[in-house]
C-alpha cells in the first residue's frame, strides 16, 4: 500500500502547507488590524477637529 518514503513526503507536504496557511491567516489579520487602527485614528482626528472649531 504505502511505504515509509511516501508517508514522510506526505507529512512534509502537510507541515509546509499548514505552516503557510497559518502564516497567511496571521498576516491577513495583522493587515486588517493595522488598517482598522489607522481608520479609527483618522476618524478620531476629524472628530476632534470639528469640536475645536
Amino acid at each position: 500500500m504505502f511505504d515509509f518514503q511516501q508517508y514522510l513526503g506526505f507529512l512534509l507536504f502537510l507541515g509546509i502547507f499548514l505552516t503557510g496557511f497559518w502564516l497567511m491567516l496571521f498576516l491577513v489579520n495583522f493587515v486588517f488590524y493595522w488598517l482598522g487602527g489607522a481608520l479609527w485614528e483618522m476618524y478620531k482626528e476629524k472628530r476632534s477637529g470639528k469640536s475645536n472649531e
